[in-house]
Formats: structure tokens, sequence, C-alpha cells
């Protein structure tokens, strides 16, 4: 069977476009960091939901009419609804009061409205939790993997989803898109996802190591190559079916979860371009490398 696409051969070229999107990504974090959302700091948020498709910049001078300098409003769902964020912690009154002025403003348009303040160490909690959750599961990965194939699968495989867990970080911080606690539960969805797409590829490829036993770099590249074109076909599969249903949830899913979704699809992008191009690459690298040492070990 011929495999034409030398994955390996195009390592340093996967390398180079990792370092710059994660680049970018780190530079974007260190000048402007992330648009927080009220579950991270304290504030309201409002939402009011109107029949038809509405004028942002309308609105925001009807919160300027309330008192509101320069008003962060957005709008979602096709433009039927309103996004009204404050680091102020509105009481019963001043919500009232927006709540009245736009029904008067839009009328028989008017549909809903719906209040949220948050508590910022709430957040707070959440996020240190969620990063004790992925130390814990890096650490887990690292022994079960060492156990069950050997530790330098294990370091790939936690580098590998490491790098999708921080393109997508980086993704929001440059776009300046908002990061609230359904985020966090998007990151450890992806890290679940990209550690299980990586271990299909390490296992046929430790299969390969048994029959194979490489002595050059050219065998064991070959070793590699194999085994992705062997599984790229259901990690394309698999891929797709998962990107088709976050697809679905971006477009169909409402406000309250389209960060979620496309926080989802850019990680199953990142993961699916990770397991194929980036863990297996570094493995192989660390691989031959630890050979040549051997090598060049004196016979006792």
């Amino acid at each position: 069977m011929s495999y034409n696409w030398d994955f390996v051969g195009k390592r340093k070229l996967f390398f180079l476009i990792s370092a710059i999107l994660l680049g970018a990504g780190i530079l974007s974090l260190l000048i402007q960091g992330l648009n927080l959302g009220i579950d991270f700091k304290s504030g309201t948020r409002i939402d009011i939901s109107v029949k038809q498709p509405v004028d942002v910049e309308q609105a925001k001078k009807e919160f300027e009419k309330l008192g509101y300098e320069h008003p962060s409003v957005r709008s979602g769902q096709e433009g039927k609804v309103l996004i009204f964020r404050t680091d102020e912690a509105l009481d019963k009154e001043k919500v009232l009061q927006i709540q009245k002025h736009f029904q008067q403003v839009y009328g028989d348009s008017f549909a809903g409205f719906q209040e949220q303040r948050i508590d910022p160490v709430i957040g707070r909690e959440l996020a240190r939790n969620a990063i004790i959750a992925t130390l814990l599961a890096s650490i887990g990965i690292i022994l079960y993997v060492t156990i069950r194939f050997e530790y330098r699968f294990a370091v790939a495989a936690v580098l590998a989803l490491l790098h999708d867990a921080l393109f997508v970080i980086g993704a929001f911080s440059v776009l300046q898109l908002e990061v609230d606690v359904v985020f966090i539960a998007a990151i450890l969805t992806i890290i679940g996802y990209s550690v299980n797409d990586t271990i299909v590829i390490f296992d046929r490829i430790r299969e390969l190591m048994d029959q194979v036993k490489p002595k050059s770099w050219e065998d064991l590249s070959r070793v590699v190559n194999v085994s992705i074109h062997q599984t790229l076909i259901r990690s394309i599969n698999t891929g797709l079916t998962v990107v088709f249903a976050g697809a679905a949830l971006f477009l169909f899913g409402g406000e309250s979860i389209r960060y979620f979704s496309l926080a989802l699809l850019l990680g199953l992008f990142a993961g699916t371009y990770s397991s194929l191009c980036l863990a297996s690459q570094i493995w192989v690298v660390w691989k031959w490398r630890s050979m040549q040492r051997v090598k060049e070990r004196p016979a006792n």
C-alpha cells in the first residue's frame, strides 16, 4: 500500500504553523487579555428579546438616555436579542427602569426581558477548579500512557492537548469574544477529544513498532506515516461527525451557547490537526534522538 503524503517530512512546517498561531494568541493575551464575561467579574447582563431585528446603534443611544456612558451592547439570534452588559451590579429599581424604557421603545415588538447578576467569586472559583482539573487530567494521562505505552507518548499527548486549549484561548483573545463559565466546559471537552484521537494513532504506532523494529530514521518515519494513514479515515470521519454536531449547536443552539459551540468547533479542528500533524511528529523526533543516544553508548 502506497502512502504519498509524508506527515513526518513536513513536521517543520507543522511546527512553524503552530508556533505562529500560538505566538499570535499569546501576544494577544499579553496585550489585551481575555474579554471576561460577568461570570468572572461583578456586573449585570440584560437580554432584551424582540420580534424583529433591531438597530444596535439605536439601542446604544437609548441606554445613553438612561445614563449609561459608552454602553456595551451587541445583538444575537439574527438581531432579535439585544445584549447589554455593565460592570455595575444594578439594583432592582434600575433593572425595572431599563425594562419599562425598552417596552415603550419597542412596543408590540418587545418579546422578553432577562436579567443576570453574577458574583465574580463564583466564576473565579470555577476557573480555578478548571485549571486544577486540567492539571490532574494531564498527570493522569501521563501516568496512564506511560504505563500503557511509554513516557514519550505521554508527554507528546499532553503537549498536543495543551496546544489545542491554548489555540482556542488565544483565538478568543484575538477576536475579543466573551469568555464565561460555559467556555471552560468547552475547553475541558476539547481536551478529552484531543487525547482520544491522539491515543488511537499512538496505539497503531506501537503495534507497528513491535512488528517492524526500525533501526534507521527512514524506517521510523515510515512507521509513523503508515500509522497516521491507517487511522486517517477514522480520524476524519470522527472529526466531521463531531463538527456537524458542533455546527448545529452554533447555528441553532441559541445565544446562550453560541460561544461554547464556536470554542468547540475551533477546538475540534485544532484537535484533529494536532493529533495528525503534531503529537506523532513530537514523538518521532524525540524517539529518534533516544535511539541515536543508545547507538552512541560504548559497548561494555
